[in-house]
Formats: structure tokens, sequence, C-alpha cells
């Protein structure tokens, strides 16, 4: 049976201890995944958090869990372990969706990052199914992220589970730390809300082109790698899929919990 697709807005890496509506939501997810869709043969995931000059995607038999980011946060945070295993079979296939392009299979370098572990340690805590990250190619524009994502989808037929895990507002200098649940900005909304009415129309140009929507844009985007990641969920997704935002909301002013679900 067809796999889902779905994305992740996955905040911050300290989510990975807390109990919550969103963590709730993503479990959840999992859940329906597998009552609805069955267990995942793999997951594939494309996570805001590894950035290369080409193309590279995880080919290890046990990707280790790369605790990447900084030490002022909590000590429990780089005690948490992902240990699921890798699948070079998915890698090496996905090497082969991909030619002409250069894929380099990566057997040391990087693993499991908190983009990916930070998620999944909720939606499928027991860590079981084997996980391939494939890499952010900084040297794509957005039309050109799309365009290999969709060199995916015959993935899903095969009961791999694509996920992209980042941000629809992503600006860590404007957040309010000190209050979660605070009111977004108004440009922190209006763009969330421009984004998902263009998935929900099917509006994929509109995704790829927004940097037209001005300051908006820029100030919810400033950098594009928690962005990307929507575009390989955008690109490995159907017309005819079932699509569904929950949860929705945004944090501490200006990062986007949004998540979006493409069910077959």
């Amino acid at each position: 049976m067809r796999m889902p697709v779905l994305f992740f807005g996955h905040g911050s890496p300290v989510i990975a201890l807390q109990n919550n509506v969103t963590t709730q939501h993503w479990r959840h997810m999992a859940l329906r995944v597998e009552q609805d869709y069955g267990r995942p043969k793999a997951i594939l995931s494309v996570s805001a958090h590894w950035l290369t000059r080409g193309v590279a995607v995880t080919a290890m038999p046990v990707p280790p869990t790369i605790h990447d980011f900084g030490p002022s946060l909590p000590k429990a945070l780089f005690d948490v372990r992902y240990p699921a295993p890798g699948s070079p079979d998915l890698a090496r296939k996905i090497a082969s969706l991909f030619a002409p392009v250069s894929v380099t299979l990566d057997t040391w370098e990087w693993g499991l990052d908190h983009g990916t572990w930070s998620v999944l340690c909720k939606a499928w805590p027991d860590a079981d199914i084997p996980i391939v990250q494939l890499s952010l190619d900084i040297t794509r524009s957005p039309q050109k992220h799309y365009a290999l994502a969709q060199k995916l989808k015959p993935l899903r037929d095969e009961g791999i589970l694509i996920i992209g895990t980042g941000n629809i507002v992503h600006n860590l200098p404007r957040m309010d730390w000190g209050n979660q649940n605070c009111q977004p900005y108004p440009w922190a909304q209006s763009f969330d809300d421009y984004i998902v009415q263009a998935i929900a129309k099917g509006n994929i140009q509109d995704i790829i082109d927004y940097e037209t929507q001005g300051e908006s844009a820029s100030l919810s985007v400033p950098s594009p790698d928690h962005f990307w990641p929507l575009f390989y969920t955008l690109g490995a997704a159907q017309p005819e899929d079932r699509i569904v935002f929950e949860p929705r909301h945004i944090e501490h002013s200006s990062l986007s919990m949004t998540s979006v679900a493409w069910w077959p």
C-alpha cells in the first residue's frame, strides 16, 4: 500500500524531552500510518540540519545519533540516543533514482541529526524502523530541490515513508524565548497562512516563489535551510493525496510548528 508523506515542524531540539500537544500529534500521525497503511519498511528523512555541496545520503548500517547543537541546552538532551538501524540498500536505491545526479553514499561522516531524531523519538519511540537521511544540497534552487524530490515518488509504493523536518517560519533572533505560547508576529502568521493555503490549493509554484511575499518571507525564512525540507515532501506527494495540517500553530512568536500530512 502506498505510504503517506509527512512534514514535521520540528521546533527546538528540547522538544525531544517534552510531552505536549505537538509531540502527541506526531505520535498520533505515526500510529495512523501503521494502522491505515502498514508498518514502513524504512523511513527517508530530509532534515534542515544536513547541508552539503552536492547530494548525499546516509548509507551506514547503524547511523549514529548526532547532537548538533550548543552546550547551553540541557545535558539530558545530549544523553538522548536514537539507535535505529540504517539501510544501505535504500541509500543505493535513492542514488539510482536520482541518476544522472551524482549522490555520495555516506558511510561514516553524518548520521541522524536532531532534526530527525527529535521528531522520531516521539513519533516512533522504539527506534526499530531503518532510517536513511538525505542531505540538502545548498547549491540547488527551490525549483531544483522540488524537481529532485519528485524522483522519490516510487519509494512510497515500496513501503518507504518519506518525511521532511524543518519549519515554515524559523527566525531564531526574533523569537520570544521566554514565552512559548505568545502571539505570533503578524508577518509570521501571514507567511504561515500563505504557505498553508498554497499547499492546500496545490499551488506549488507559489511556494517555490515564496520570496515574492517580500518582508513576511524574508523575516520568516531568513535562511532557507529549514524551509527546503518542505520541497521534498511536496515533490513526493501526489495530487490525489488528502492534505491535513496538524498541529498548526506558531510558538515563541516566530517558530512555526505547522506539520503537514499527505494521506493517500
